[in-house]
């Protein structure tokens, strides 16, 4: 226990049940906060539905004030195979909630880095997810709108709380937003995309529900072999790429799911899914039986899902710079312009400022940042230089 308040290890029901009950506390009266599902962080720590735990490990606290009042919350945790990925082993940190007390945030962030310097690391990541980049990770500091599924949302006075303690920014992750429109594709896109389209070697579609298996398959190529090149990023098996996969299967538009292919080989694919936190924020984070009727409700006769989000997008290092991308995006638009497209509007998640080549594709086809999230960095040498993510030059 440190002045007035003190840190207590999550293990019982009633932890956890504080440690995702804080998150409304901060939050509260915040029109665009949108409480996230219990199942979907209890997922993060559940080493029978998070692979990570085979190679890491994870540990949670909350913190209480004087009077046994919750205060904050945090997580910490590593993997060897992601920590080792650079020269020395990065651990990471997040699910941070806290009040506004740089006391509070210290004891939080004090408690990640004794425990990732105990287990062999040299610096801690956050505010990140133990898991796919996908979810849960960075600070939101620009742009504070509802957010996407399994995205993170803070208050913004939370940047001088992480800043204050010592953490730099490492890269930034922007969100673009466009209307489904194709009135905003740039000349150059459209005149390489025509060039691809009169190839009869490349080929466009969406992927049925029913190719699942074939989508994992083809996803896993186009990953490994574009994705891989980013800081930290590795390689996927095929049955690692199917259950990423199948964690979104009920969410899935096939309408949304699309690869292009050279000689029938997949070279390039963007996954969408329906913005359903549209509907989430109606059902204050649980998924019940109950839950899941009033998501039906809203999906189906209010007909409230009236944009999709990009969870991930990949093209392979030799079809690059020469109009797939485009074409790929005009094949869908194609589709998306017709009178019985349910999305009006389309965001794009987690656009590194290290990935310039996705950021001038974006500008391209006329998409704006709408928010943007910061990765900080914290070295526990803190006489060590430090270095921002590296840019990938695609």
């Amino acid at each position: 226990m440190a002045g007035n308040f003190y840190l207590v290890e999550v293990n019982t029901k009633k932890e956890i049940r504080e440690f995702h009950n804080i998150s409304a506390a901060i939050n509260h009266g915040d029109k665009n906060w949108i409480q996230p599902l219990f199942r979907d962080v209890e997922a993060v720590f559940s080493p029978s539905r998070n692979i990570l735990f085979r190679n890491g490990e994870a540990i949670r606290w909350i913190l209480r004030d004087s009077t046994g009042k919750t205060a904050g919350r945090v997580a910490a945790f590593y993997t060897r195979k992601i920590a080792n990925a650079g020269q020395k082993p990065v651990g990471g940190m997040g699910f941070f909630e806290c009040i506004n007390d740089q006391q509070a945030a210290t004891m939080l962030f004090d408690a990640c880095r004794e425990w990732l310097d105990d287990n062999g690391m040299t610096a801690m990541e956050g505010p990140e997810n133990f898991g796919e980049r996908d979810r849960w990770w960075g600070l939101l500091v620009e742009g504070f709108l509802p957010p996407n599924y399994c995205m993170p949302y803070n208050p913004p006075y939370y940047r001088q709380l992480f800043e204050n303690y010592g953490f730099k920014n490492y890269f930034e992750q922007y969100t673009y937003h466009t209307p489904v429109s194709d009135k905003d594709l740039s000349r150059v896109i459209r005149i390489k995309a025509e060039r691809i389209f009169n190839n009869p070697d490349y080929s466009f579609r969406y992927m049925k529900k029913s190719e699942i298996r074939q989508i994992a398959r083809n996803f896993m190529i186009v990953y490994n072999k574009g994705w891989a090149l980013f800081p930290g990023v590795k390689t996927i098996s095929e049955e690692h790429a199917w259950q990423l996969l199948k964690g979104f299967s009920s969410l899935y538009d096939e309408r949304l799911i699309w690869f292009g292919f050279y000689r029938d080989e997949p070279v390039c694919f963007f996954i969408m899914l329906p913005e359903v936190n549209q509907i989430m924020r109606h059902l204050k984070g649980k998924f019940n039986m109950i839950g899941k009727l009033r998501f039906l409700w809203y999906r189906y006769f209010r007909k409230e899902l009236t944009k999709a989000f990009g969870l991930i997008f990949g093209i392979v290092p030799e079809h690059q710079r020469k109009g797939v991308e485009g074409a790929l995006i005009m094949s869908f638009a194609r589709m998306a312009l017709r009178n019985d497209f349910p999305y009006r509007e389309l965001e794009f998640n987690w656009i590194g400022d290290f990935n310039p080549s996705m950021m001038h594709l974006l500008d391209q086809i006329g998409a704006k940042i709408i928010k943007t999230h910061i990765t900080y960095r914290y070295l526990f040498d803190r006489e060590a230089p430090f270095e921002r993510a590296s840019t990938v030059n695609l």
